[in-house]
């Protein structure tokens, strides 16, 4: 499967995961990854694949279509924060739309979504984030 940047995933045994990095000095983690620490300010970073499994920490819905090069027919799209359990928080994009099925603290998981299309037609995926147990 063909993804908007390789460099933001890894697979793991439970599946693709968001690839981010952690300082050894303090703990912090990033995404994506970095260098360096921006809490720390030090330079021991390691790659860890991060949590697959979160909750929804704030929404809201985005009422117009991305720029190019997005392709897809939405018109509207979540837009939220999900929170990583012991490592952070990430700005993401939701499959649900509809306000009224989306709550500050359900539980959410991630999955890959199609973007756009490459020049051969094929579907270029990237990451959002599906009520859990509803992919």
């Amino acid at each position: 499967m063909r993804t908007v940047d390789d460099s933001l995933f890894t697979e793991t045994g439970d599946g693709v995961a968001l690839l981010g990095s952690r300082c050894t000095d303090c703990g912090a983690h990033t995404f994506p990854r970095q260098g360096g620490c921006p809490r720390c300010t030090g330079s021991a970073m390691e790659d860890v694949p991060l949590s697959r499994k979160g909750t929804l920490w704030s929404w809201t819905i985005q009422g117009f279509r991305p720029k190019t090069p997005y392709t897809g027919s939405d018109d509207s799209f979540g837009v939220g924060y999900v929170e990583l359990p012991g490592q952070l928080i990430v700005e993401t994009r939701l499959t649900e739309g509809d306000p009224a099925k989306l709550r500050i603290g359900m539980p959410v998981e991630l999955t890959l979504v199609p973007f756009r299309q490459d020049e051969d037609g094929q579907p270029v995926h990237t990451f959002a984030f599906v009520e859990a147990g509803h992919e």
